[in-house]
């Protein structure tokens, strides 16, 4: 089966208006995208959260009278005419296949492998994790993921307790347990992260290993190591929170910061009681590591 795509410049257009007039003339799916190069890193309710330059793509059944989308759309929007757009088909494919075909097996640090579950592993006698993308966030490829795997690789977990607060995907909770961490906990606040991490627990032969819950299930008990890779904004929030579920002694690695948000996380957990801070950079993106006192 064949579609019609139809790809807008959104220019100053107001992208629920046009989300909704496109919704209403038979539009099977609407997404926003950037159109240049400008990052949107953490949402900010007093600034808006599209790109300046935004692309809108429409996807309609072929057969579609476009004409006349496009022109119920001015009427919608009380427009003379709209930005600049075009309207292609596009052949039906295997997009799941489609969007597997870039994300090939990754190496963090010296013995963990990240591999789809289409390749087989490059290293056979490494730590290979199978993963796919999914619906949940984590698959390695972004830079706060690839930072936490990369002191994951390169710590002895060996018989230690870890929770992994904001798990994802589980990439991080399941590389403790295959890196040597005795138990770990897996925690999120959305339900379709848990469904994942289980999943992909299971895939990797670890679900004894594994805990899973949502925040209000979380236990009162200790863990040796407490991994979150959430957001800057988040993690300031939490930091009684993890400090309260990690032993004296315990380690703490934070990601999902930008470097500018360094001192603000610094502030927030030195008062929470840690100390010998160190961070590591990949890109605008840092790693901070801190012992709790």
């Amino acid at each position: 089966m064949n579609w019609l795509e139809l790809k807008l410049a959104l220019s100053k257009l107001d992208s629920e208006k046009v989300e909704d007039a496109l919704m209403k003339a038979g539009a099977l799916s609407v997404t926003l995208e950037d159109a240049g190069d400008e990052p949107i890193y953490e949402p900010d309710a007093d600034k808006p959260s599209l790109w300046s330059d935004t692309r809108l793509t429409a996807l309609f059944e072929a057969g579609t009278d476009m004409g006349a989308v496009t022109a119920g759309l001015c009427t919608a929007l009380d427009i003379p005419s709209l930005p600049p757009h075009r309207i292609e088909p596009l052949e039906d494919r295997d997009w799941v296949r489609e969007w597997l075909k870039d994300f090939k097996p990754m190496q963090f640090g010296r013995r963990l492998w990240i591999c789809p579950t289409a390749y087989t592993p490059p290293d056979p006698e490494a730590v290979n994790l199978i993963l796919d993308p999914g619906l949940a966030f984590g698959t390695g490829t972004h830079p706060t993921t690839a930072l936490c795997l990369e002191w994951l690789d390169g710590a002895d977990l060996d018989g230690l307790e870890v929770t992994d607060y904001g798990c994802g995907s589980g990439i991080l909770a399941i590389a403790a347990a295959r890196l040597g961490a005795r138990h770990v906990w897996a925690v999120d606040n959305d339900p379709q992260a848990l469904v994942a991490t289980r999943d992909n627990a299971a895939r990797n032969g670890v679900t004894d290993k594994l805990s899973l819950c949502l925040p209000p299930a979380y236990p009162n008990h200790k863990a040796d190591l407490m991994l979150a890779n959430i957001l800057a904004g988040p993690l300031v929030q939490l930091a009684p929170l993890l400090a309260a579920h990690l032993k004296a002694g315990g380690r703490l690695v934070l990601s999902g910061i930008l470097g500018t948000q360094e001192q603000d996380i610094r502030r927030a957990y030195e008062a929470a009681g840690f100390t010998g801070f160190e961070t590591v950079s990949k890109g605008d993106w840092i790693r901070v590591t801190a012992v709790r006192g």
